[in-house]
């Protein structure tokens, strides 16, 4: 395999160290000194919206982290491609990894896929997939460590239908927890509410500290008060 598929795995597992909950989270990896437009993911509508726009020897993969089943055993996994994305090269891929840092990769290439009414494709990787179509992969055995989808050659791809071990994949509800996370494309993740653009995104949690700050406030105002009246009391009592 390429060697940014080592880079990105790894990468990908310190992400996902002490992450208990299943749920899908859209995530890059980028190299040192590639620039951070050469690997985007976001996720909107039931799809995961993937672009490499680089060569595929830059050092970048754009996809998500798959949460949720560390210590499981692998069961299956399917995904969809829309009618306008391609396989191409084993992208978009399944990468699985085990508690013995052994790293099962299961692309779109080691299975015949479905093809469905609307003209998109969906791959389904089980034992018996696999071995239909060759046994190009190995089945992955073992204890999972970490799991990620996504993409390292140049193009694009628009994945749905996500499941893992009969998990259907979608990310969890998010809202911007700092100015930050808006830029850079992160105001395409929040799902809680969504946003149109950045500045949406920085209005909606200026809006938001701002109305925290003021319900402190309150509330402080309303205590100070309480405690004023028992005091009044007590001295007139």
């Amino acid at each position: 395999m390429r060697k940014i598929t080592a880079v990105a795995i790894a990468a990908f597992a310190l992400a996902l160290a002490g992450t208990a909950s299943a749920a899908l989270s859209p995530s890059v990896y980028i190299g040192t000194g590639v620039s951070p437009t050469c690997a985007t993911a976001t996720y909107s509508n039931g799809v995961l919206h993937l672009a490499k726009p680089c060569s595929t020897a830059t050092q970048s993969f754009a996809g998500a982290d798959i949460t949720g089943f560390t210590g499981q055993a692998f069961t299956a996994a399917s995904f969809t491609l829309s009618s306008g994305t391609v396989c191409n090269g084993g992208s978009p891929r399944f990468d699985v990894q085990m508690s013995d840092n052994t790293v099962f990769f299961l692309g779109c290439n080691n299975v015949t896929p479905t093809v469905n009414a609307d003209g998109s494709k969906t791959y389904t990787f089980t034992a018996a997939t696999l071995a239909a179509a060759g046994q190009q992969v190995p089945f992955p055995t073992g204890a999972i460590k970490a799991v990620d989808i996504g993409i390292d050659v140049m193009g694009t791809a628009e994945i749905s239908r996500i499941s893992f071990n009969g998990v259907a994949q979608v990310p969890v509800v998010t809202t911007p927890g700092t100015k930050n996370a808006c830029k850079h494309d992160g105001w395409k993740t929040f799902t809680n509410p969504s946003f149109r653009n950045q500045g949406q995104c920085v209005s909606y949690f200026e809006h938001q500290t701002k109305r925290a700050h003021d319900e402190q406030e309150h509330h402080s105002r309303m205590e100070h008060a309480k405690k004023h009246g028992e005091e009044h009391g007590k001295h007139h009592g």
